[in-house]
């Protein structure tokens, strides 16, 4: 599990394709490998991730091609950045909300405007994702937990805004329209969603 308070931007240093899997090699903070451990999970770029090699704050990713599929990950390229996180630990401090790391699908960025010392971000979802989104629930955009501000269903929507420590530490500031991220939406908004749903269609 995961908090979506993202530790800071880890760099790809090398992205290799082979055996059905991308191979990804990335440099991570500094100090932000100590302890790390084989099998460990992160979440890079929100998508929860085993390490399979590391050597201090250097370590090695498998993606296998549904995550390609489903991420931004299999657009990846040597040099870029990503947010990253370690997986958090019982008694650690929760300053998010829980994330599994398990991605829904990507968002497009369809707008960024400077308003009120923040920056506002519009992203565009796919249609079935925006009935988990309401206005101050919970988002995660690559692996930052955001809170999220106005939705517009029909136009499907949603904003976010950045706060400046938010755009210091994260990948997010850089976004630009049309670049992609990923979304995972709030586990217990989806339950609520889905189950209801469920229920008022059994009534018919």
């Amino acid at each position: 599990m995961f908090t979506g308070i993202v530790a800071g931007r880890a760099r790809v240093e090398s992205v290799e394709d082979t055996d059905g899997l991308r191979i990804l090699r990335l440099a991570l903070p500094v100090g932000l490998g100590a302890g790390l451990q084989l099998g460990a999970s992160v979440a890079v770029a929100g998508t929860c991730l085993t390490v399979v090699e590391h050597d201090g704050d250097r370590a090695r990713f498998d993606c296998i091609d549904e995550t390609l599929r489903r991420t931004t990950l299999g657009g990846l390229r040597t040099g870029d950045e990503v947010n990253v996180e370690r997986a958090a630990r019982f008694g650690d401090e929760i300053g998010g909300h829980l994330l599994s790391g398990h991605v829904l699908d990507t968002l497009e960025l369809v707008e960024r405007a400077e308003v009120e010392g923040n920056l506002r971000l519009r992203f565009r979802a796919p249609r079935d994702a925006v009935r988990y989104l309401l206005p101050k629930g919970f988002v995660a955009v690559d692996g930052c937990s955001l809170t999220i501000g106005a939705v517009d269903a029909e136009g499907a929507t949603f904003d976010v805004h950045l706060i400046p420590e938010t755009r210091r530490v994260t990948t997010l500031d850089a976004l630009r329209p049309g670049d992609r991220v990923n979304l995972e939406v709030d586990a217990s908004t989806q339950a609520v969603v889905d189950t209801v749903e469920r229920v008022l269609a059994s009534r018919g």
